[in-house]
């Protein structure tokens, strides 16, 4: 196993993390649009994209596993580019893996950040949807002014009280 081929699988994962955020910026257009068709199209659309990631994924940490064990390295539980390069400083050049994991560290920087943007907004987007049904409801009657049908009909708990209860 050697680092092109661990930097050629990053290489896929940044293509990746990059078009998929594309999609959480156009996403964040179409929550302010309101737009729930293309919504849902574009909800489809990023899964097909993290099903692919996944997969880049696993196959970066097969060969992240497979080159520490080539090197003879003690693997901690999820071993990382990091130990990577830490493990090739002295027998290989490392430049072209350190730029790819600099990028994806600051792509996925970004991607958390419109992520938690579109987060906020769909949240802020349901509590005015709350707050418009909640306008929109009818609002129970104080108790006082609320009559029942019993009250009405002459069937309450003083009326149906025979004359002889009430001398005394």
């Amino acid at each position: 196993m050697s680092i092109a081929n661990i930097v050629a699988t990053l290489e896929k994962l940044e293509k990746m993390h990059k078009s998929l955020l594309e999609l959480a910026v156009t996403k964040t257009e179409y929550i302010k649009q309101g737009d729930m068709e293309q919504l849902d199209q574009l909800i489809k659309n990023e899964q097909a994209h993290v099903a692919a990631i996944d997969t880049f994924e696993q196959q970066r940490q097969k060969m992240v596993t497979d080159y520490l064990r080539a090197k003879g390295i003690a693997l901690s539980d999820t071993p990382s580019v990091a130990d990577v390069i830490e493990a090739a400083q002295h027998s290989e050049p490392t430049d072209a893996l350190v730029a790819v994991r600099e990028r994806m560290v600051d792509l996925l920087g970004k991607l958390k950040r419109q992520n938690d943007l579109n987060q906020k907004m769909v949240f802020n987007s349901l509590q005015f949807v709350n707050i418009t049904l909640d306008a929109m409801r009818p609002q129970p009657r104080s108790e006082q002014f609320n009559y029942s049908g019993a009250e009405v009909r002459g069937q309450t708990e003083i009326a149906r009280r025979s004359f002889n209860e009430f001398k005394a």
